[in-house]
């Protein structure tokens, strides 16, 4: 996914600039991985040693925000960014996608819908049938109980239907795509049902206590980026007008792999994370303005403010 999403007619950065950062790096995707998931290892201890007790709930929400942000990992994959070696993005993605329940080719192909058509939303995989969600369902969205809801039921479909969703929202996929993500939904719950069953018979909630729960009960922790990257924004076919850049600590631009600076992203998808900053800063030069940029919390309080004070629909 290398494609130049520049609106036309507007400032473009230098070929030669874009060359030098589209420079994938096995070692700075190692890097990368192997410290959100030392940090996971590190959470995951803790949250074992102190459950049962009240010291073990902030490191649970840090664990489960941690495995939620994995995501970040499965989406730069996805774009065969994380690595220079194309193999081990690959391998990166089958193993998010089996941890967040959210199947790499299915993810992969519906993000692929959702750069090519961003707030399209007629065409936009992440938009159809968004246009007919309440305020309550939006809150639950939020919270990350539709997220969990939605890859259950659809994960459950393709394995037992045998297809694609109907009515239409998944026509994105071709038949050969459709086929494999049949069988990789019934790898997947293959999978889940091996782990329920090794746990049964070692009569262990390690899988619970380390992986599920946390995951599902912090969804919201991602879900505030995902809502953030493109809500309420304009229907237009420019991603400096469709997407937003998030201005944050570098704590947070860490666990986002650099996705804050999700405009540049947009913008030129093939740049890998770790050069994201640099390109940001690169097209504000080149445009001689930045794009719409939003801090989290006033965003939010803004958000939360209009679900509660807006009647419901």
């Amino acid at each position: 996914m290398d494609e130049d999403f520049a609106a036309s007619g507007t400032a473009r950065v230098d070929p030669q600039v874009l060359r030098s950062l589209m420079k994938k790096s096995d070692l700075a995707g190692f890097i990368q991985l192997g410290s959100h998931l030392l940090a996971l290892g590190a959470s995951g201890l803790l949250l074992w040693t102190l459950w049962g007790s009240w010291w073990g709930v902030p490191v649970f929400i840090v664990h489960g925000a941690l495995i939620n942000w994995l995501y970040a990992a499965q989406h730069e994959s996805s774009h065969d960014t994380v690595f220079r070696t194309r193999w081990l993005n690959e391998v990166l993605g089958r193993f998010t996608g089996f941890v967040l329940m959210y199947p790499r080719d299915y993810d992969r192909w519906q993000h692929f819908c959702h750069h090519r058509h961003t707030q399209d939303p007629e065409r936009d995989a992440e938009l159809l049938g968004r246009s007919r969600e309440s305020r309550i369902w939006q809150a639950l969205g939020l919270l990350g109980v539709t997220l969990w809801t939605y890859l259950a039921i659809r994960m459950a479909w393709h394995a037992f239907a045998g297809r694609r969703w109907p009515g239409g929202e998944e026509s994105y996929f071709t038949d050969q795509q459709e086929k494999k993500v049949v069988a990789e939904a019934r790898w997947h719950l293959a999978g889940y049902a091996a782990f329920i069953a090794l746990s049964l018979a070692l009569q262990t909630w390690a899988v619970v206590i380390l992986w599920w729960a946390p995951m599902l009960a912090t969804g919201w922790t991602h879900q505030i980026q995902n809502y953030i990257e493109h809500g309420g924004m304009p229907y237009v076919p420019d991603t400096w007008q469709n997407t937003r850049t998030m201005k944050t600590v570098a704590a947070v631009r860490w666990l986002s792999w650099g996705m804050v600076y999700h405009t540049a992203h947009h913008t030129y998808p093939g740049v890998p994370f770790h050069r994201l900053a640099a390109l940001h800063a690169e097209i504000c030069r080149v445009r001689g303005q930045q794009p719409v940029t939003v801090s989290y919390l006033p965003y939010w309080w803004r958000q939360i403010r209009m679900l509660v004070i807006s009647p419901a629909n």
